[in-house]
Formats: C-alpha cells, sequence, structure tokens
C-alpha cells in the first residue's frame, strides 16, 4: 500500500469490488473526516483501453470539482501497483438497490426527487464539455445524508465547451445505451439525457422501455426505439410526465432534447407534481 496514503489516511473496511479493484471506507488522520478510498490494481489492466479508463477519471473528477450531485475526488496517490483515489464517501443504498428494494414503482414526487439531482449533474457534467456516457442507476450513488452523487467518470468523454466536437466508440450498459452508440457512428452529449430517460422510465414504470432476453436482443429492441406507455402501467402517469419521456427518448438526436432543456420542461419544473391550467391560474 502507497506510504504516503497511509499517512494521512486509516483505511478501514471493504465497501465494494470491482474488476480492477476495491473500495474501502477511510478516515483522514488530520480531521477524522471519512471518505471512500478506490484502491485499482494496476497488474490487472489488460490493455491499453483499460489504462486510459484508469487515467481518465482522476482528470475527469478535477475538472467536474466543485458540484455536489458529482462525487468528488479529495486526494490522489499511486505506486508502482497501485492507484489509490481518495473520494466522497457515499455509503448508502445506490439507486439500481433503491429501484430493486422500492417493492413497486416511485410516485413521480419520488422519481423527481432523484431525477432533478441526476439531471443537475448531467447539466453541469456539459456544459464543463463532459459527456458520463455510462449513467445507470449502478452510478447514481447518495451519501449518508441521502445527498444524491453521479459517479464513476471512467467512460466519460471530453467533447469541448464552445467548439464543440463529436464522440465515437460503443460504450455504455444494456437498457440505458443510446441507440446512436449502438449504430457504431458519431453522436454527442445528448447520449447521457436518452440514458437519463430511461432512468426515469424505469422509476415510473417498474420496467425498462426496451429490452430482451438477451443483450443481442435488448441492443436490437434500443436499436428500434419502439417507446411505449401500456395502459395498464401508465394509468396513473401524468401527460407531462410522459411528454418528457418522449423528448428524451427520441430516437431521432435533432429532436432530443438537451440537459438544460429538460431542467426547464414543465414536469421538472413543478417538481414532478402535475397541475392543470385551473390551479396554475
Amino acid at each position: 500500500m502507497c506510504e504516503n496514503l497511509n499517512k494521512q489516511y486509516q483505511l478501514c473496511e471493504e465497501l465494494g469490488r470491482g474488476r480492477f479493484g476495491v473500495v474501502r471506507r477511510c478516515f483522514s488522520a488530520g480531521t477524522g473526516d471519512s471518505f471512500a478510498c478506490k484502491s485499482i490494481d494496476k497488474r490487472l489492466l489488460l490493455d491499453t483501453t483499460d489504462r486510459e479508463c484508469i487515467d481518465k477519471e482522476p482528470k475527469v473528477l478535477h475538472l467536474l470539482g466543485g458540484n455536489p450531485h458529482v462525487v468528488q475526488i479529495h486526494a490522489l496517490y499511486e505506486d508502482d501497483n497501485y492507484l489509490h483515489m481518495v473520494m466522497d464517501l457515499c455509503d448508502s443504498p445506490d439507486l439500481f438497490d433503491r429501484i430493486s428494494n422500492h417493492g413497486g414503482v416511485f410516485s413521480e414526487s419520488e422519481a423527481f426527487s432523484v431525477f432533478s439531482p441526476l439531471i443537475s449533474a448531467i447539466s453541469y457534467c456539459h456544459r464543463s464539455g463532459i459527456a458520463h456516457r455510462d449513467i445507470k442507476p449502478d452510478n447514481v450513488l447518495f451519501d449518508s445524508r441521502g445527498m444524491l452523487k453521479l459517479a464513476d467518470f471512467g467512460s466519460a468523454e471530453w467533447f469541448g465547451m464552445n467548439e464543440r466536437r463529436t464522440m465515437t466508440g460503443v460504450v455504455g450498459t444494456p437498457y440505458y445505451v443510446a441507440p446512436e452508440i449502438l449504430s457504431g457512428g458519431e453522436y454527442n452529449e445528448k447520449v447521457d439525457v436518452w440514458s437519463a430517460g430511461v432512468i426515469l422510465y424505469i422509476m415510473l414504470a417498474g420496467v425498462p422501455p426496451f429490452y430482451g432476453e438477451t443483450p443481442a436482443e435488448t441492443f436490437e429492441a434500443v436499436l428500434r426505439s419502439n417507446l411505449r406507455f401500456p395502459t395498464r402501467i401508465f394509468r396513473s402517469v401524468s401527460p407531462e410526465a410522459k411528454d418528457l419521456l418522449r423528448k428524451m427518448l427520441c430516437k431521432d438526436v435533432s429532436r432530443r432534447i438537451s440537459a438544460e432543456q429538460v431542467s426547464r420542461h414543465p414536469w421538472v419544473v413543478t417538481g414532478g407534481e402535475t397541475r392543470s391550467m385551473a390551479d396554475l391560474s
């Protein structure tokens, strides 16, 4: 273990384990504050793509520092065998677990309480010229106060702030990946809007909008992008929520709204509370 890391932080129990390393709870030796230490075993990196992903995440997090809904990196240590990132501690169940354990669909106000900070984080990333490219419930974390933190920027890409450039490369996760990524061509940051739309659909419906029995069948369903609102499931979902979903899960990227436009949509502005025009007058 890195000598400087051990001088500054006390490593404690394991919180999670991934393909390349482990996440542990840790405490600052100076302040006693709690953090998470993500330790990557560089000996497990099999190719240059893996290495690029590992190198990219701390750089992206430094660029995005300061937003309350993006996980923050507090210290970085590296030796011959390991890369250690000291980050915000998010020890509450992530969104994947919350959806799995919810026992039913979310009400619109419950969905809004998750969706609003998520789209705020995505908008901030896009204003900073960063596309996440792997928005999914597993990467939507919560700290002990319940504050949402968007995490895992290993697949993120810089697309620029003024002269915005398109991106290439197949990244993402079945169910959540945008169709233009699967098509193998160029795409822009609106792939994150699509993925956030899938998350909102799942919270309101309890099922993904596009799925199959295998990853290949799921990809085919995503490419078709035949968005439906089954009456049995969406009977109690407001027209405003369905309108937002149509605009986020639009296969035509030129017609798909941006993250900033999502934040100004009536469903978001009213906090997921549907009101008639008479109520607003």
